[in-house]
């Protein structure tokens, strides 16, 4: 997808108090320091998600309109963080309102890092999204720290521990991957167009 431009259109940190936006919005997920912010930029070409060597640097909805088309949502990272328990505690009642609520959800990419694979708060967030009919999609990073012929091995045990689910390789550092994400989210939203058509 071109990238004409991106405008941050808003933020929340209380649940219900989301910017009013009408585009498709797709949500970014990941344990704190699994290298989503550099996932966001690297697919927008540009540096719009802060990042930081400090697990759990964003602590509110980030959301960025692309193309005045599309929206993506960066969601706060989960996992372990040097914040006080209740701050996370509130962090994951933020979350889980937004999944279950904001209407023009398309679907989340879930992000793991391709050294570590998934843990139980991933396959707790596939739960809750499967169990609130929320599309989703698994994309492992870091791809670039393992030499090539040990991706695909790599990727065939994270699948098996993912349960089938379908698996992407990205690297926010040399850009693979990208084409293929782009690809698979522009599916999800078409989807819920789809849906919004044959439910009107």
């Amino acid at each position: 997808m071109k990238i004409s431009s991106v405008e941050f259109a808003g933020a929340a940190m209380q649940p219900g108090r989301y910017p009013r936006l009408s585009q498709p919005e797709i949500a970014f997920a990941g344990r704190s320091n699994v290298g989503k912010s550099s996932l966001i930029n690297r697919l927008l070409n540009r540096k719009i998600a802060r990042t930081s060597q400090t697990p759990g640097h964003t602590r509110q909805l980030n959301f960025f309109t692309i193309n005045q088309v599309l929206t993506f949502v960066d969601l706060p990272g989960y996992g372990y963080a040097k914040v006080a328990k209740s701050e996370r505690t509130a962090w994951q009642r933020l979350i889980e309102d937004y999944l279950i609520h904001a209407p023009n959800l398309c679907g989340v990419v879930i992000i793991l890092d391709i050294r570590r694979g998934p843990e139980a708060e991933e396959a707790a967030l596939a739960d809750f999204l499967a169990y609130h009919n929320r599309p989703f999609l698994f994309v492992a990073t870091k791809c670039d720290k393992l030499k090539r012929n040990q991706r695909e091995k790599q990727r065939q045990i994270l699948r098996q521990q993912i349960g089938g689910e379908p698996l992407l390789l990205f690297s926010a550092r040399d850009g693979h991957g990208t084409d293929a994400l782009w690809q698979a989210m522009l599916t999800l939203t078409a989807a819920l167009e789809t849906k919004k058509i044959s439910d009107a």
